[in-house]
């Protein structure tokens, strides 16, 4: 039989792939999806079959033989087997098998487990290729090669130590804190990152310093800020002068700390002052373009950018890698192939001209700790670096494509030319310092500019250019105001900070950060407030027990070890099961550890927590959180709020607490226009009012929060009526005429202008917050960027619209209503008239919109499913009825 005439079977992972991979290949290939794993270690004890349950307890137990070389216990599950049995039978008919799965150690582990099921009798060859275009899918049916049983086997080791962790210390949590609970070798080392960072929070001290902030006036009327720097030639402190555990000033911070009276001294002295420029520094900066994604940056950009969390930046890049739109998306690599470099240099030239052509081809090394899987870096698939437009995508999986897009093509631009100016200003014994900076060459950043992690940080592309000074100039102070600021605590984590922490310590691999972050907010050990990753009670009880008893096995270096030793099974540098029987046997493996230590754990200690300079003691119960002190010889209780972070807990926040639980629903008196009655009473996220009753149809009664800086203890009948009355409006903003209110949501006080929130500092009033504050703290909100025409061409005669030039990512373009139509290339943009643009953009319009691809599924995320509001039982209500809801959950630890 000749070769072209062998029948081939290509087994695949998904359905998507498999019509898109078989679309590529001849009639004599059959391609079929096994749909992720064919068989995997027991989920519950149903699915272990009863001749191992008599016989072998702990294989029974564990799906892993620990008494036997570690041999796993692999099970095909009922919703596989008709699949099994369809693979079988289309093997039947084959002269060869191709492993056509994924290109890591998961898809090595899924083709090896293929071949151990079907037990073919025809040869078998692995399958590789890094994208699903003709070309690459044509070469790798040419190049094949064997299963690479290194790759296996740590992937193997890796299951097998992920179900003894949490088969072993999982049952330990339910015992000791509450049921429902898990702990995993990676999931309990991402909580104790987050603990350790509230705890930070929570020991962290404010400090207050004050500054002067001047905007001052050339001759020609440029105005600009500056801040001051020294007086007496001594240097102003600032927030980095500060020990964050006391808020004083640092013992060696050799800087004046002013305090308002001081500031508010210097302003009077020196507001009628002479002003001059004594020295002008001008520094130039050079910016290179950023590496192409890897797995771990794409998640953390896509979670700056486009408010992805890593589990739907996954899944949409799932997507786009099989309907063969980027390369896969699991790598560690920011490599790129010299195709790759071919078609992005192309797309340089003809989008963006030579001047913006880096001079030699630009490659990356990958500095990430354990990196692996030698893949390419994660760009547009093929040879033509098609923008999302011209592919026909739409919604976020265009967002997520374009985003890949421009990085790859940034790779391969000029680098970036700034300019740095800082001036000093003196006035009388003090100097004042103006900073600006301004893109001489904006390079790469005509393509790509990477988001940031801190909220005060400026773009790279931003422009706060400075006016023309020089030395002498003579500058008049139009204002000089005193401005107070507080230290703030380290940033929680976001999902993007967490990857990126996760991944600069080696802890776990960047394709399973999405697993992790969905397991702990599952688990309830962490809940998102807006981007934030907060951690709960329970998580600090969980973390609390893990580092006293197992303090080896949530310690980051030796989880990152892990990785490393796994690296080494993968690379042939280590054996599967030595490092096994290191880890469970002997007196300091898993197995004794768990068995000496727990019967020595006492729950009510395990679940009680005591913070620093909190008097009260913290509880954690299986119905949530609550303070605990002695109070006249008796012990009292009260929940604490979901809504309070633990280190946001203070004395003053539990003693009210305390005070409104002894005191129970409290009347503060009648609505003067409705004549309903006001309570003031504590639910699941704190104090709250609340206007009458539920009515009898089951209307909810309005209700609002108190924030979390006020005493409800001193709520007087007024107060509570401008509470109930949010949101208000504070006014008309000055520059887009809408207006700007201010209320109270989930996340506390906010002012709101347009689509723009901002919440309100802790310094701040919601019922006293003023128009000129809302205005200054909406400024500090993130917003989109206005863009600005290149060029206004006129009125456009059949509607009189304006047409419109544009600077775009992908080149300049003339823009009419919700059209766009790019300019020819070679197109002066500042050159072009009405007259040329009004074809251009009747060609666009007879073109129709651009065609969009059908999805074979849904890339979003499945709905969370929300509790129903907690009732509120009043002095009036005769009855409550409370609703249990009753939720079948396996007994399985998650791993």
């Amino acid at each position: 039989m000749s070769e072209k005439s062998i029948k081939r079977l290509v087994i695949v992972e998904s359905p998507a792939k498999a019509k898109k991979i078989g679309g590529y290949l001849g009639s004599n290939y059959t391609v079929m999806a096994s749909m992720g794993h064919v068989r995997d270690l027991p989920e519950s004890a149903k699915d272990v079959p009863e001749e191992i349950k008599k016989t072998k307890s702990n294989l029974a137990k564990y799906g892993v033989d620990v008494d036997n070389g570690f041999e796993p216990l692999y099970i095909v599950s009922d919703r596989k087997k008709k699949l099994v049995k369809e693979l079988k039978d289309a093997l039947k008919g084959a002269g060869e098998l191709l492993l056509a799965t994924d290109e890591d150690r998961e898809g090595e582990s899924i083709g090896w487990h293929l071949a151990e099921l079907l037990a073919p009798k025809v040869p078998v060859r692995r399958m590789v290729f890094s994208e699903i275009t003709k070309e690459a899918i044509q070469e790798a049916v040419l190049h094949t090669r064997d299963l690479d049983m290194n790759l296996v086997a740590a992937q193997e080791a890796r299951r097998i130590i992920d179900r003894l962790y949490g088969y072993r210390l999982s049952p330990l949590l339910w015992k000791k804190v509450k049921p429902k609970l898990s702990a995993g070798r990676v999931q309990s080392v991402a909580v104790r990152v987050l603990v350790r960072r509230e705890i930070e929070r929570q020991l962290f001290r404010s400090g207050t310093y004050w500054d002067l902030k001047s905007r001052l006036a050339t001759t020609d009327v440029a105005e600009f800020d500056a801040t001051l720097s020294t007086v007496r030639g001594q240097r102003i402190a600032t927030g980095k002068d500060f020990d964050e555990h006391t808020g004083k000033l640092k013992e060696d911070a050799k800087a004046l700390l002013l305090n308002e009276a001081t500031a508010r001294e210097l302003q009077s002295r020196l507001q009628s002052q002479p002003w001059e420029v004594t020295s002008v520094e001008t520094r130039m900066q050079t910016r290179k373009p950023y590496a192409p994604f890897t797995t771990s940056t794409l998640q953390q950009e896509a979670n700056r950018k486009l408010g992805l969390t890593a589990r739907d930046t996954m899944r949409i890049a799932q997507s786009l890698y099989e309907d063969g739109y980027i390369t896969y998306m699991r790598t560690d690599s920011v490599n790129l192939s010299q195709e790759a470099l071919n078609a992005a240099r192309k797309s340089v030239l003809d989008r963006y001209g030579k001047d913006y052509l880096s001079p030699e081809p630009r490659q990356y090394a990958t500095k990430t700790k354990n990196a692996q899987e030698a893949h390419e870096a994660i760009r547009p698939a093929g040879t033509e670096m098609k923008t999302a437009e011209e592919q026909g995508l739409s919604g976020r999986e265009a967002a997520l494509y374009a985003m890949i897009w421009k990085r790859t093509v940034a790779t391969q631009m000029a680098e970036a030319q700034l300019r740095f100016q800082t001036v000093t200003v003196t006035v009388d014994d003090a100097e004042f310092k103006a900073t600006g900076r301004h893109v001489e060459f904006p390079g790469f950043f005509r393509a790509y500019v990477e988001g940031v992690d801190d909220p005060d940080a400026a773009l790279d592309d931003q422009e706060a250019a400075l006016p023309p000074l020089n030395e002498k100039d003579r500058l008049k102070c139009q204002t000089l105001d005193p401005i107070g600021h507080e230290t703030k605590p380290p940033a929680r984590y976001t999902e993007a900070t967490l990857v990126k922490a996760l991944e600069a310590d080696g802890i776990g691999r960047p394709s399973t950060y999405a697993t992790i972050i969905d397991t702990i907010i599952d688990r309830e050990y962490v809940v998102k407030s807006g981007s934030q990753l907060v951690p709960t009670f329970t998580a600090f009880a969980v973390n609390q027990l893990l580092e006293t008893y197992f303090p080896k096995l949530v310690d980051l270096g030796f989880t990152a070890k892990m990785e490393q030793d796994l690296d080494d099974i993968a690379n042939g540098q280590g054996d599967r099961l030595p490092y096994l029987q290191g880890f469970y046997n002997g007196a300091e493996g898993l197995d004794a550890q768990v068995t000496a230590k727990e019967t020595s754990i006492d729950p009510r200690s395990a679940c009680t927590l005591q913070f620093e300079g909190i008097e009260s003691r913290i509880r954690v119960g299986k119905f949530g959180p609550y303070v605990e002190i002695e109070k006249n010889g008796e012990t009292v209780t009260a929940s604490l709020p979901d809504s309070l972070a633990p280190a946001d807990v203070t004395n003053a926040i539990v003693d009210n607490l305390i005070e409104l639980k002894q005191r129970g629903p409290q009347s503060l008196g009648v609505h003067p226009e409705t004549g309903l009655p006001i309570y003031l009473l504590v639910g699941p996220f704190g104090p709250y009012l609340q206007l009458g009753e539920k009515g009898e149809d089951g209307a909810k009664p309005k209700r609002v929060s108190l924030p979390k800086n006020r005493d409800p203890n001193s709520i007087t009948l007024s107060e509570a009526l401008a509470y109930l009355s949010l949101p208000r409006q504070l006014g008309k903003h000055p520059t887009t005429g809408h207006v700007v209110n201010a209320g109270i949501g989930m996340y506390g006080p906010y002012v709101k202008h347009e689509k723009t929130f901002k919440s309100l500092d802790k310094t701040d009033d919601i019922l006293t917050v003023t128009m000129e504050r809302a205005i200054e703290l909406l400024a500090q909100a993130k917003v989109k960027a206005v863009v600005v025409p290149l060029k206004e061409l006129g009125l456009h005669p059949d509607d009189k619209e304006p047409v419109q030039v544009f600077d775009g990512r992908y080149g300049a373009y003339v823009k009419h209503g919700k059209i766009n139509a790019t300019l020819p290339k070679g197109s002066d943009p500042l050159a072009f008239t009405l007259a040329e643009a009004l074809p251009l953009l009747a060609d666009r319009v007879a073109r129709g919109p651009a065609p969009k691809k059908s999805r074979g599924r849904s890339s979003s995320a499945a709905a969370r499913k929300k509790a129903p509001a907690a009732e509120t039982t009043t002095p009036a209500a005769k009855k409550t009825t409370k609703k249990v809801t009753k939720k079948t959950t396996k007994k399985k630890a998650a791993e």
